[in-house]
């Protein structure tokens, strides 16, 4: 995985762009991961495990009535996420993930398996927003996990294409 990361590394390097994680159910393997690679200290900035909700209020600024409202595997706490942390760190680019990677954890409506990705961009002017996608993803806990690490940074590296586009 880490061979696959280069590209990641040299896109955010050469827009002079870092990187911040903000994690709930993958536990900081996508830090972990961007971590592993040498030189990635000239790309990534810091990670954020937020796994319980209050940490997602203390660290990232997650409002606890938004958690309350929708829970913490919900689009409008994982976009939060992403806006939080940008807005504790010095990175141009955010990734958040909070899911259900079992074996427990399910409710009506959210399965194991659910996952919510959010990722938001430093804007030179104006206010950062925040994007995301749902991610029903199957097996167990550690393929979810896994498939969820790999889901993150291949959207962070869609959205750097995106962006070198003219």
């Amino acid at each position: 995985m880490q061979a696959s990361l280069e590209p990641l590394g040299n896109a955010l390097r050469g827009r002079g762009w870092r990187l911040a994680t903000a994690e709930s159910c993958t536990g900081g393997l996508i830090a972990a991961l961007c971590t592993s690679v040498a030189g990635s200290s000239d790309w990534f900035d810091r990670g954020f495990v937020t796994y319980s909700n209050a940490a997602k209020s203390a660290q990232l600024g997650v409002p606890a009535p938004l958690i309350e409202a929708h829970g913490a595997v919900s689009q409008p706490v994982a976009e939060a996420m992403a806006l939080g942390a940008l807005a504790h760190s010095e990175a141009q680019l955010a990734l958040a993930v909070t899911g259900i990677a079992g074996p427990g954890g399910a409710v009506p409506g959210k399965p194991v398996g659910t996952v919510w990705l959010a990722w938001a961009c430093r804007q030179p002017e104006g206010t950062p927003e925040a994007h995301s996608r749902l991610l029903t993803l199957p097996g167990d806990r550690t393929a979810v996990r896994s498939a969820t690490v790999a889901a993150a940074l291949q959207a962070a590296q869609q959205l750097l294409q995106a962006l070198s586009r003219p």
